[in-house]
């Protein structure tokens, strides 16, 4: 009787404890911050209405010379002609990226326009009129809309691709994503910059329209519901309370 008593009492211990830490914080939330941690100021970020070329960006470079009259005047006929002008360079670390003829030249913060006309003004020397265009191949970022293993990798298809546009793209936030709680991740992972947004109420709005860089992180703080995350992480163990509760039962006289 005492041994079935000690069982009970034991089994009730149990449960509390489990209880007590299970109801934790939900653990796969990313990115924590502390209370009153040192954000940046959103108002600050540079209101820019286009991309800029950034490191690791794959850049294709078209030169063409005679401001590019040779793509209208002969069109398709030299369609292989004009992507021999084509070719594609990464930009590496140092924010340069080494061209035939001019050699390593930097346009790592430049717009893809200011690029263009840079890379049209030292190509004079070797070309007549040189027509230059630039596209950005590779302009990614990463975004968690603030459910559970939905994250997605967003190609920025437009130079000028806004934060709304990006949250829009991915459905938008997650019925458990924070709208109070947005944070850009921008710059060198080792010392980025992190910004917290808040799109909530409309006042937020004009937040709404900070154009993206490439390889910026947006985060949706999720939810921690915690009645969710109990009965998530005490699953596994209700059956084997479960079994020696009926254990218990069963041998009470």
């Amino acid at each position: 009787m005492k041994l079935l008593s000690k069982v009970g009492s034991a089994l009730v211990l149990m449960l509390a404890m489990l209880l007590l830490v299970t109801s934790c914080n939900n653990r796969a939330i990313m990115f924590r911050t502390k209370h009153n941690y040192p954000f940046e100021d959103p108002a600050k970020i540079p209101d820019v209405k286009e991309y800029r070329i950034s490191e690791n960006d794959r850049v294709e470079i078209q030169i063409i010379p005679n401001n590019g009259s040779l793509l209208i005047e002969y069109n398709n006929a030299l369609n292989n002609a004009a992507n021999n002008g084509r070719r594609s360079y990464i930009v590496e670390f140092d924010g340069t990226i080494k061209i035939p003829i001019l050699g390593r030249i930097k346009i790592n913060g430049l717009t893809i326009r200011e690029a263009e006309l840079m890379i049209e003004e030292r190509m004079r020397a070797f070309y007549v009129d040189p027509y230059v265009t630039i596209d950005i191949l590779n302009k990614r970022i990463i975004l968690f809309p603030g459910n559970s293993g939905t994250a997605k990798i967003i190609l920025l298809e437009n130079p000028n691709t806004t934060l709304l546009e990006a949250i829009a793209s991915s459905g938008g936030i997650g019925i458990d994503g924070k709208a109070h709680r947005i944070k850009l991740i921008r710059g060198d992972l080792k010392n980025p910059k992190i910004y917290l947004i808040d799109l909530s109420t409309i006042e937020g709005i004009n937040k709404a329209g900070i154009v993206l860089e490439g390889n910026d992180i947006i985060y949706i703080e999720p939810r921690n519901d915690y009645t969710a995350n109990l009965f998530q992480r005490i699953a596994p163990s209700l059956g084997l309370i479960n079994l020696l509760f009926t254990a218990y039962i069963i041998l009470k006289p």
